[in-house]
């Protein structure tokens, strides 16, 4: 991306925090689906654990936002089911689903064990290149993210500048409380494997059950130093080109 380019969005970013870093999260969703300056989003969701939470508010406000769901053919299928589940429950209409590329698939991982060898590429030709590729119309994408979630989450900022484009996290500041609360209040449907369990869901092979007292994402990646799938990191893709 051209430096000035760079610059504009930065700018864009640090203009809307200045505004919005302590507003409502309904303001700031609202600012960010409709705010001219912020320009046309996207949300990206998981469907997973806490996911219905921001789902609902979208719900709320714009429910014919674009959702792009990744659908990395190594899902529990508890959570395609449930994907399904809220998305009719929640009157959302324009999820689309984001699916690998099945040559990167039959070059990187013919025998779907990639996960066990090398879960960074695994991820990145899963997750991180289909959203690239997913996100390329939009300005901005609107994430769940929260900065209770991991050590590296700690200081996110609710607008930031993430491969040139504009990444809003209206749920900041919002605690484990905070989720349980809301999807109680509005009856929100939780996901099956939460009750076994399971308090972070990713791909099935690399997600496991937390023990009482557990952090949340003790689950996902579990014995490994990875914490994140990829499509969060810093840099100008968001998935590492030097693999696929």
């Amino acid at each position: 991306m051209p430096l000035d380019t760079h610059a504009l969005v930065a700018a864009r970013a640090a203009s809307l925090n200045a505004a919005l870093a302590d507003a409502p999260s309904e303001t700031i969703l609202d600012t960010a689906l409709r705010n001219a300056a912020v320009g046309d989003v996207a949300m990206v969701s998981s469907f997973g654990a806490e996911s219905v939470v921001l789902l609902h508010l979208l719900s709320q406000l714009a429910p014919d936002t674009p959702v792009l769901f990744l659908e990395t053919g190594m899902l529990f299928p508890e959570t395609l089911a449930y994907q399904r589940e809220v998305a009719e429950k929640l009157g959302l209409t324009r999820v689309k689903v984001i699916c690998p590329d099945p040559t990167d698939l039959f070059l990187h991982d013919p025998e779907g064990d990639l996960h066990g060898r090398d879960p960074d590429t695994c991820c990145a030709i899963r997750k991180a290149k289909p959203l690239e590729l997913a996100l390329q119309p939009f300005d901005g994408w609107i994430t769940g993210r929260k900065r209770h979630q991991t050590g590296d989450r700690v200081a996110m900022q609710v607008f930031e500048v993430e491969a040139g484009k504009l990444r809003i996290n209206p749920l900041a500041g919002w605690t484990p409380r905070d989720m349980a609360d809301h999807m109680a209040r509005h009856d929100l449907p939780r996901h099956p494997l939460v009750a076994q369990g399971f308090a972070s869901l990713g791909c099935a092979p690399c997600t496991t059950r937390v023990a009482p007292g557990e952090d949340p994402r003790a689950g996902r990646w579990r014995g490994r130093e990875k914490t994140e799938c990829g499509i969060h990191f810093a840099g100008g893709r968001v998935w590492p080109a030097g693999k696929v």
